[in-house]
């Protein structure tokens, strides 16, 4: 059975990813970046309820990781553009859940990107966050538009657990839509890429679902 590492923040999106992964037989390991102390812990709740209502759904055990990411989200602070933050935020979360992939086994990683969605999901930043890692990522959503997502989510009852209150703490008002990869390789020499990657995998803890 192939067995993925699935990126899951609690939203629509990452929750209809990993529903189609599980109705299509695949073997899921969730993992969650707990952001604080910049924002609180509801996304983290959700996650939770999230995987406990799909073991339920689909009558199987998933495994769920939290990895604190709040040094992350600090040091990319501290050291580069901000107008940058999601895409330096998403090639670090690659980076790490491509690290767990190895510990676990996995062959690759499932993300819940969609073009289009928000304003850096640009063909344009997923080519400047791609290169960062050598495992593939599956994103099922990514032709899809908001209604087609949504109705995915009400199909697999996900809606009303991602709608739940939550925010992401990173959000610049005004994100970069066309980075270069070169640029934000450059800018990751601003901090310890490797160090703050091997400090988040050493920190992951597997949260309680039932």
């Amino acid at each position: 059975m192939t067995k993925v590492i699935a990126l899951v923040s609690g939203g629509i999106d990452s929750a209809a990813a990993i529903s189609l992964a599980l109705e299509k037989g695949l073997e899921v390991v969730a993992l969650h970046y707990s952001t604080r102390p910049f924002a609180d812990e509801r996304a983290e709740r959700k996650t939770v309820d999230l995987v406990r209502h799909l073991q339920e759904r689909f009558g199987k055990k998933i495994k769920l990781l939290v990895v604190p990411f709040g040094p992350v989200l600090k040091a990319i602070a501290e050291n580069c553009n901000r107008k940058f933050n999601c895409v330096l935020c998403r090639r670090m979360m690659l980076r790490i859940a491509e690290r767990i992939a190895l510990d676990e086994k996995a062959t690759a990683l499932l993300s819940g990107e969609s073009l289009g969605q928000v304003a850096s999901q640009t063909l344009t930043n997923l080519n400047a966050e791609a290169g960062c890692i050598s495992l593939p990522v599956i994103r099922p959503l990514l032709g899809l538009d908001k209604l087609e997502i949504e109705a995915i989510a009400r199909e697999f009852k996900t809606m009303e657990i991602s709608t739940m209150p939550s925010a992401c703490c990173s959000i610049p008002e005004k994100p970069a839509t066309s980075a270069k990869r070169a640029v934000v390789e450059e800018l990751e020499k601003g901090f310890d890429v490797k160090a703050a990657v091997e400090k988040a995998f050493a920190e992951r803890a597997e949260a309680k679902v039932q």
